[in-house]
């Protein structure tokens, strides 16, 4: 019976590390979409959320049933307290892929982002795109060392996103409002999913060391909470 139960708790994670992989491949295909205005590709992305957020209910409703049937304590607690979290980072990963998706397929056939800030968006898809991809290695090998280093990405995606608005903001920005509309959203969409890999990291650190990192920070400091999502 109890190979039964860590069978159950190996699934879990197996779907987990399964559900990044489907999220990373939707990120790369709302961002060709974008930058290519790719039509077949944001069509793919906003039909293919459905199956995200089927494996995120999946994944919820076998770590209800373990933890209202097995009553599991210390490593196996942990497990999926921190798979329940990071199971709704990635549908809401997903969800952001779907809102980049539209921003391309409501601008097309033109594409949705201007020469002048092509080369900062495409490195802000990057950035993001090898961030998730890093996540699915953290979870499959609960890689601490990498979870924690994951945090030096997403400072690049901050400064990526600071370089954008100067560009939006300059004088000779010569595009008018709804592009620099979409592009303001653009940039927040893409820094959000950089910021959910950074949860999905800590939950793994949770997960193998007991201590989550984001309230080893609050001792340390004050910081300034994120109103997004």
């Amino acid at each position: 019976m109890r190979d039964l139960y860590y069978d159950q708790l190996d699934a879990i994670v197996a779907d987990l590390v399964t559900m990044t992989k489907t999220v990373r491949a939707a990120v790369e295909r709302a961002t060709s979409a974008l930058l290519q205005a790719d039509a077949e590709a944001a069509e793919s992305v906003i039909a293919g959320d459905r199956d995200i957020d089927q494996a995120r209910e999946s994944v919820e409703e076998r770590s209800m049933e373990l933890l209202a049937t097995q009553q599991p304590v210390a490593g196996d607690l942990r497990m999926l307290v921190a798979a329940l979290r990071m199971v709704a980072d990635l549908e809401r990963m997903g969800d952001l892929a779907v809102h980049i998706a539209k921003i391309a397929r409501m601008r097309m056939p033109d594409q949705a982002v201007p020469a002048a800030l092509r080369p900062t968006i495409a490195n802000m898809a990057e950035t993001a795109e090898r961030m998730v991809d890093e996540t699915v290695r953290i979870v499959a090998g609960r890689d601490v060392d990498a979870a924690r280093a994951l945090e030096a990405e997403d400072e690049e995606m901050d400064r990526l996103r600071r370089s954008m608005f100067r560009i939006l903001l300059d004088d000779d920005w010569e595009y008018g409002v709804e592009p620099a509309i979409d592009l303001a959203l653009l940039g927040r969409y893409y820094e959000r999913i950089a910021d959910h890999a950074v949860s999905m990291a800590r939950r793994v650190v949770y997960l193998v060391t007991g201590h989550h990192p984001a309230h080893e920070e609050m001792l340390a400091e004050p910081v300034l909470s994120d109103p997004g999502s």
